[in-house]
């Protein structure tokens, strides 16, 4: 399922890029910030809640997604790019996780997991003063 990100909810700004590229890096300003504010945004409030519950360094404490694009050394392929992946990241949020059924261990793990335990005890008892 594809939810359609607005245009008018994103607001580039173009920076200079960091890295190898002398003097093109130091004049020409064709990386990318691209702000996407999660809260304001008209996506459907299920995705919200989702995208803000990610754990992303990219997103901040007042819920604004900001994507940073310098691959290329164009304005528009970075703008281009910084889209590609915020779609990618609300397409990922849009679609809903199936829901957790809970399971009981069966006998035979219960089993194995206390014999590891008795044996593991066993071996710690092994550790103490040696008394002749």
């Amino acid at each position: 399922m594809s939810t359609v990100i607005d245009p008018a909810d994103i607001e580039f700004t173009a920076i200079r890029a960091q890295g190898p590229g002398g003097q093109n890096v130091n004049k020409v300003s064709c990386a990318v910030h691209a702000r996407f504010d999660i809260g304001a945004s008209q996506l459907p409030e299920a995705v919200k809640a989702r995208l803000l519950a990610l754990r992303d360094s990219r997103i901040t404490d007042a819920g604004v997604l900001v994507i940073k694009a310098q691959a290329s050394r164009s304005l528009e392929q970075n703008k281009a790019d910084a889209l590609q992946r915020l779609q990618a990241l609300v397409d990922a949020a849009a679609d809903v996780p199936p829901p957790r059924r809970a399971t009981r261990p069966t006998r035979a793990s219960q089993r194995r997991r206390l014999d590891a335990k008795t044996r593991s005890g066993q071996v710690k008892a092994l550790r103490g003063k040696v008394t002749d």
